[in-house]
This record gives structure tokens, sequence and C-alpha cells, in this order.
């Protein structure tokens, strides 16, 4: 997965949300992460039938969430056999959860180049902030190319969060850092705030 194409990034997300939405797949995915290495162990987890469990796990071994055949002759409970000793070849067909994918759809976007030209191209070069204009209307313009392109609207953001993705802004600069791109965003009214709460506001 190109982690810097945002598009493609968060179709990925969505379709893994979407994916969990299904009751049973969830609780099969759910099985699965707390330990459950076989289809029966997940159907026994889950509390699934079995052909709601192989559904389910179909579902999840197709979208990537899960690897793993989890065989019911791959062993016992977690891949062991009866008496506690490691299975040397059913172990590597047990389910897991694909922490990997979990980890890569985690990472922080990087804020999209500027598609346009004069201002945004003279002070935003490569999705990161150079220095702020001097200049009140072009300082606006500026900062709101980057509300709109790191927050959604009417979604609530922790500071820590809004912090993490305005210094990504801010590595090029060495004017201005994201404490003060924050306040400059607040009295531009573009993020209100609220008992450490940040939100992005709508355009009118």
């Amino acid at each position: 997965m190109d982690t810097d194409n945002v598009p493609d990034t968060r179709e990925r997300s969505r379709q893994l949300i979407g994916l969990l939405a299904d009751e049973s797949r969830l609780r099969a995915f759910a099985a699965i992460a707390l330990g459950a290495r076989s289809a029966g162990q997940v159907a026994e987890t889950a509390g699934l039938p079995p052909r709601e469990t192989a559904l389910a796990l179909l579902r999840l071994r197709e979208q990537g969430a899960v690897t793993g055949q989890g065989r019911e002759g791959a062993g016992g409970r977690n891949g062991r056999s009866e008496n506690g000793g490691a299975l040397p070849g059913g172990a590597e067909e047990g389910l897991a959860v694909s922490y990997d994918l979990l980890r890569e759809l985690a990472r922080p976007e990087r804020p999209a180049r500027p598609a346009g030209g004069g201002t945004l191209e003279t002070f935003v070069r490569d999705g990161r902030l150079v220095r702020l204009p001097a200049r009140w209307t072009r300082k606006q313009q500026v900062l709101r190319h980057i509300a709109e392109q790191t927050f959604e609207p009417g979604v609530a953001y922790p500071e820590r969060v809004v912090n993490e993705r305005l210094r990504a802004w801010c590595q090029e600069s060495d004017e201005v850092d994201h404490v003060t791109l924050r306040r400059y965003l607040v009295d531009l009214g573009e993020l209100r705030r609220s008992e450490g709460v940040y939100e992005r506001v709508a355009a009118a």
C-alpha cells in the first residue's frame, strides 16, 4: 500500500471499517485477536455457528484483516499440542490478526501538496510549511489551506492529535512551530476549541 496516496489509504480504512461493521465478522476478528487459531476455536470463542464462522473468516482473509488458514488439523488451542508443546508444522497455519496492516493504516497522513500556485506555492512546498506570510490576507489563505488539508469538518480532535498533525507541517520551517500554527488556526476561526478538544469549522 502506498501510504503517500492519501485517497487510497482513506479508502482502504473505510473498507476495513465496513468489513468490521458486520457483527459476525467483528466477533470472529475479536476471537482471533484474543488468541483463537482455528475456525473451531473462533466459532467457540465468538459463539457463532460453523457456517457463519466460515463465511466471516473468508471475508476477513479476502480483505487482509487476518492471515492463516486456521485448519482444524493445525493443532490444539493456540497452535500447541495437547501436552503444551509447540507444534512444529501447525503453528504456521494458525489464524492471526494482520497487525502490520493496522499499523500501516494508522500512520499519520502526510499533508497533500497544494494544487494551486501563487501564494500557496511560495509558502507551502511538498506538503510542508516553509514560513507564514507577513501579510494577513496571504496568511489567511495559507492557514485555511492547512486546515482544509489536515482536518475534517465536524470531527472532534484531541489536542494531542492536533499537535501531531500540525507538527508534520512545521518540519521544514525554522520560524513556525505547531503551537503557533494551532493558535493562528483558532484565532482565524478555522478551528474551534472547547475543553481541550478541537473541531474544524465547516465553511459557510
